[in-house]
C-alpha cells in the first residue's frame, strides 16, 4: 500500500458515495487506475464494504450505555456460545474482548432507560456465562464514527 493508495482510502472515508470519477480527480489519477486500485484494496480487504451512517437520535435512539461484562468461566465453549449470542442482539452497537477484568465491553443504544432495562433484564442478563454486569452510561459523545487514521 503506497501513498496513492492511502490517499484514496482517506477519501472515502470522508465520502463513499463519490464515484470513480470523482475519487480519480481527488487523488490525481486517471479513472482507469483509481479503479483498478480500489478494486485491489477491496479484494485485499482494506475496504470491508460500504454503508450510510445514520444518525441514532433523529432515529429514536436517544439512550446509550456501556456495559461491562465478567464472566464465570472463560473456557473456549462457554466464550463461544456469549459472543454468538451478543451477535444476534442488534442494540449492541459494539462488543469488545478485553484483557483482564472485565472480560467485554458491550456498546448498546436504545429508545429510552425503560427500553434499556428491559434489554439489560431479558437478554443481557441471561446471556451464556456471565458472573457480573456492570453499566454506565453515556452523557455526550466526544469522537465517535471517526475515520481510520492512514
Amino acid at each position: 500500500m503506497d501513498s496513492t493508495d492511502r490517499k484514496i482510502l482517506a477519501e472515502l472515508q470522508r465520502d463513499g458515495r463519490l464515484t470513480v470519477t470523482e475519487l480519480a480527480d481527488r487523488v490525481r489519477l486517471s479513472i482507469s487506475p483509481c479503479h483498478r486500485r480500489l478494486r485491489a484494496l477491496e479484494q485485499a480487504g482494506a475496504i470491508r464494504g460500504y454503508r450510510a451512517v445514520l444518525d441514532a437520535n433523529t432515529l429514536g435512539l436517544t439512550f446509550e450505555a456501556l456495559v461491562f461484562v465478567t464472566m464465570h468461566t472463560a473456557d473456549r465453549a462457554t466464550l463461544d456460545a456469549f459472543e454468538s449470542a451478543v451477535v444476534e442482539i442488534a442494540h449492541i452497537l459494539q462488543a469488545q474482548r478485553l484483557f483482564g477484568d472485565p472480560d467485554y465491553l458491550l456498546r448498546i443504544v436504545t429508545r429510552d432507560l425503560p427500553a434499556f432495562q428491559a434489554l439489560y433484564d431479558e437478554q443481557l442478563a441471561t446471556l451464556p456465562g456471565v458472573q457480573r454486569l456492570s453499566s454506565t452510561l453515556v452523557m455526550k459523545s466526544i469522537a465517535d464514527d471517526r475515520p481510520l487514521p492512514l
